[in-house]
């Protein structure tokens, strides 16, 4: 697994859950925008559901920022879309995309592979308006992320200046 900050992102098309429907994405529907694609491992657990409803909720805050969300496991989109169906698990539903990666052709190709379990491991990707990877992390697979601190990493990579650990959009840069 290699660093990608600053390298182009790879090319990319699959099938994802889009507002429930099943439809083709691909790396060429981003081209011009930011985005984050978010790793998760498996549907149908406890700790990605509290990462997607997260992400859901953030979505808009996102958008704001000029950042599309997109999720992405290695599940099917039957999968995705049965699952995203439960209200007592997706109360708010899921309305952003979530990518269904069954060939790996994405987790391969942004690095984000746990081999030993052949799902992605809990990682992130953010990518600017011309294609290169800003934001690159992963996480220990039992270990949930805070989407509320994934924005504010990106909000921070955006701005262009030095943000300490604790800066907010709005905050004065470090130095």
């Amino acid at each position: 697994m290699e660093n990608m900050i600053g390298k182009p992102a790879p090319e990319w098309k699959t099938i994802a859950c889009v507002n429930g429907e099943k439809k083709v994405v691909s790396s060429t529907d981003c081209v011009g925008k930011w985005h984050l694609i978010y790793w998760y491992p498996f549907d149908f657990t406890t700790i990605c559901p509290t990462e997607i409803v997260g992400f859901e909720a953030l979505k808009d805050e996102f958008a704001d920022d000029g950042i599309e969300v997109i999720g992405c496991s290695t599940d099917s989109y039957f999968s995705h879309s049965a699952w995203f169906a439960d209200k007592e698990i997706f109360p708010q539903g899921v309305s952003h995309t979530v990518l269904a990666d069954t060939t790996h052709q994405v987790t391969n190709g942004f690095g984000m592979m746990n081999d030993a379990l052949g799902v992605g491991f809990r990682g992130c990707v953010l990518v600017d308006d011309e294609g290169k990877v800003q934001m690159w992390s992963i996480n220990n697979m039992g270990a949930g992320r805070s989407p509320s601190e994934v924005l504010r990493t990106c909000q921070a990579t955006m701005v262009g200046g030095l943000c300490g650990a604790n800066w907010k959009k709005g905050d004065n840069f470090a130095a």
